[in-house]
């Protein structure tokens, strides 16, 4: 049997080349379209970008504008526009680092350790994304206000969360805590567990693997989650609508703001406020594309 297969004539030169050119062709055949295929399709995602992103962004700072600078200034001088501006910076000042942490806390349980339950987990932390954010309000109202779970004992000691900022954050907090955990556990899979074990072999403690090996590695996809997270809740509106009662110069963001001057005919005003969102979304974008780029190089090194 050795014998007849080593006997066996081996491929020509030619014929190997000749069956590599007929490979190549069926892969160039596949992967490869038509010039008017190609453009087609660009075209289609150009015009789609102009329609639904640059117009509308053009719109807003043309409308912002339109009644002058003394206009736009008058309408961010408000004092409840002041107030809107003041509470949302206030909601991201206290909902990010709480993120952060649950992002680190979760990002960590999940790809170091082995237990039951881990896939649950993961589940558990994508629950915001299918739940609409006016259906978490609500699910806040009946648990937190007068007439939910809650609501008689937080009456009886004089606790306000419905209809105040704790209900804000609440909601900020729920529509928001998954996107730092959720860029994190991607990237730590992908750095596996060897500089932690030879950390460990070496004598660190907890700390010093944290500090010096696992913040370093996840530096840029955490400032990635971060980012994120602070323009979600920054123009989070659903939740906030339901929780907050939309009191004037109390519990009104932004978003809500915005739609009080739209509802009232404030046309200037409200696409002035708006602009402050829409030039944080920029920002976003620009580190966003900044981050992700580091985070690919510190992948490749």
């Amino acid at each position: 049997m050795l014998m007849t297969i080593s006997q066996q004539p081996l491929p020509s030169a030619q014929a190997a080349s000749s069956i590599a050119s007929r490979r190549s062709s069926s892969y160039r055949s596949v992967t490869s379209e038509p010039a008017w295929v190609r453009r087609t399709l660009i075209g289609i995602v150009l015009v789609f970008v102009i329609v639904m992103l640059i117009l509308p962004l053009i719109t807003i700072f043309s409308q912002a504008f339109k009644r002058g600078f003394d206009v736009y200034l008058a309408a961010l001088e408000d004092p409840d526009a002041w107030a809107a501006i003041k509470l949302s910076l206030l909601t991201v000042a206290v909902v990010v680092p709480l993120n952060a942490l649950f992002g680190i806390a979760a990002a960590w349980c999940i790809t170091k350790f082995s237990f039951r339950g881990k896939q649950l987990l993961v589940s558990l932390i994508d629950v915001p994304f299918s739940v609409s954010p006016v259906i978490a309000g609500f699910m806040f109202v009946l648990l937190f206000g007068a007439q939910g779970w809650f609501g008689p004992w937080l009456q009886e000691n004089g606790i306000a969360i419905i209809f105040s900022w704790p209900g804000i954050m609440l909601g900020t907090l729920f529509i928001t805590f998954p996107f730092v955990a959720r860029e994190l556990i991607p990237l730590m899979q992908t750095q596996g567990i060897q500089e932690e074990e030879a950390a460990i072999t070496l004598g660190a403690n907890g700390w010093k693997l944290f500090w010096r090996i696992a913040l370093p590695n996840m530096k840029w996809g955490l400032l990635y989650g971060i980012i994120i997270c602070n323009a979600r809740a920054l123009g989070e509106f659903g939740a906030v609508s339901v929780v907050s009662g939309h009191i004037r110069g109390e519990t009104n963001t932004i978003p809500l703001h915005i739609e009080i001057l739209y509802n009232e005919y404030q046309f200037s005003a409200a696409f002035a406020v708006a602009s402050i969102l829409v030039f944080v979304a920029c920002l976003t974008l620009v580190l966003q594309h900044w981050f992700d780029r580091k985070r690919r190089e510190q992948q490749h090194l």
